[in-house]
């Protein structure tokens, strides 16, 4: 039989094993208040930059079983501390109000004290809050991850390339010799010399003055033999970075994040989609490690972005949602070879479209950018109490009848409308929820 003895640091204040029992056996409860919690929750402040999230579950069914002793049946002789009024073999009467606890009473609306708060860690919010979600592989690809060597820095060493000398370390060494053998800085070789001259400027010289001089001659002397013996720099001080080969894993992965921030979109409108993109972006970093994110802002014209730049630069112009996805197309062709990387894509915009520029789009997805993709996801962000956009798949403007028809024909494209906050999670799941899981 094979023991596993579980050495790792508990977090402080808390019992690791314990932790994790509490979290599998309330795992239910907490996914439900998880996802509810994510719903309302702003674009700035996420669990991804909190130490944790504070979630509040009901106590039913949260207490171990233990083993008490029957307040029934069974002989006992058990006198209380501070005992006044019995003794050992008095009859003590029966509680009125029958068996069970005795004295509890219960309430009016059936309430009590049947909620526990408690913070779920970073790590856990994330674990839980994308619980059973992956990147959808419906078209199947004979890619193979490629690997290439690189360096990685291994410490330092006594010898190498001058290239490689690490001056912090080295100084650091330097000093720390010179210390230790006590060697005169130039500051007292100065103040030396300068005794001397102002000693030899003098005329006549005393007896004493004399030998004083002597002395500083004699003590300059042993000051310059030292400072000679013991260098500034010895070849002992000297370290050098030092590399050695890694081997590294090419990511095969890209995601596509377009968003349309043109004049249509209003504040609300690009909070909505900020949202999702936020959301997508949390989950590639959280379960995806060797996947590549390329970020496409457009109006008229499309860009691609960083990071910080498509999510806060403030931009506006006219709408032709096709330069976004001609931006994808050639970001592939130039960078992400359809057979060697699997592509996603993922699109963000309030519906609106210059003109016939929506037949553009319908041609470029179905010709150009689906037989590319293994998945592709459209959000369309709508007025809000626009019930009958949300509940009629079949009414939209030009855009929306135009991606219809990509869905259609291609079963890899994805697409869903949204009004405000609490939407973006649950068509967030229902795009990335493996499809024989059921949604």
């Amino acid at each position: 039989m094979h023991h596993f003895i579980d050495r790792r640091s508990n977090p402080k204040g808390k019992s690791l094993g314990n932790r994790q029992r509490f979290l599998r056996r309330a795992r239910e409860n907490i996914k439900e208040r998880v996802d509810r919690s994510v719903r309302d929750k702003s674009i700035q402040g996420g669990p991804e930059e909190q130490e944790g999230e504070k979630i509040t579950i009901p106590s039913k069914g949260l207490k171990e079983p233990r083993l008490n002793n029957s307040r029934q049946g069974g002989n006992r002789r058990h006198v209380l501390p501070g005992n006044k009024d019995f003794v050992v073999g008095d009859t003590i009467p029966r509680p009125q109000g029958g068996a069970g606890e005795g004295g509890r009473k219960a309430s009016e609306d059936g309430d009590g004290a049947d909620e526990f708060s408690f913070t779920l860690s970073q790590e856990e919010y994330l674990e839980i809050l994308f619980d059973g979600l992956e990147l959808p592989d419906l078209v199947e690809k004979a890619t193979v991850e490629t690997e290439t060597i690189g360096t990685r820095r291994a410490g330092l060493t006594t010898a190498g390339s001058p290239n490689n000398l690490n001056l912090v370390r080295t100084m650091r060494n330097s000093l720390g010799r010179r210390i230790a053998l006590q060697r005169p800085s130039m500051k007292v070789q100065k103040d030396v010399e300068k005794q001397i001259a102002e000693l030899e400027e003098l005329d006549p010289l005393t007896a004493e003055q004399e030998a004083y001089l002597e002395e500083l001659r004699a003590k300059k002397k042993r000051i310059e033999t030292k400072r000679r013996v013991v260098g500034y720099i010895d070849p002992l001080d000297l370290r050098y970075d030092t590399y050695v080969p890694e081997k590294i894993r090419n990511s095969k992965a890209v995601v596509f994040c377009l968003m349309d921030v043109s004049g249509s979109m209003q504040e609300r409108e690009k909070d909505l989609a900020k949202r999702f993109f936020l959301l997508l972006h949390l989950f590639l970093e959280r379960c995806y490690e060797h996947t590549e994110i390329v970020f496409v802002r457009h109006t008229h014209h499309a860009q691609e972005v960083d990071e910080e730049t498509f999510f806060y630069a403030r931009e506006t112009g006219g709408t032709i949602v096709s330069t976004a996805l001609e931006k994808m197309k050639e970001i592939i062709a130039a960078r992400y070879p359809p057979d060697e990387w699997k592509i996603y894509g993922a699109q963000a915009s309030d519906g609106e479209n210059f003109g016939n520029d929506s037949q553009r789009c319908k041609t470029l997805l179905l010709e150009d950018l689906m037989p590319a993709c293994q998945f592709y996801a459209y959000v369309e962000i709508v007025e809000e109490g626009a019930e009958n956009l949300l509940s009629n798949p079949e009414a939209g403007e030009d855009l929306w009848q135009a991606f219809r028809q990509v869905k259609e024909e291609a079963r890899h494209f994805e697409m869903q409308r949204v009004a405000e906050p609490s939407h973006i999670y649950p068509i967030f799941r229902e795009f990335f929820l493996p499809k024989d899981a059921g949604n």
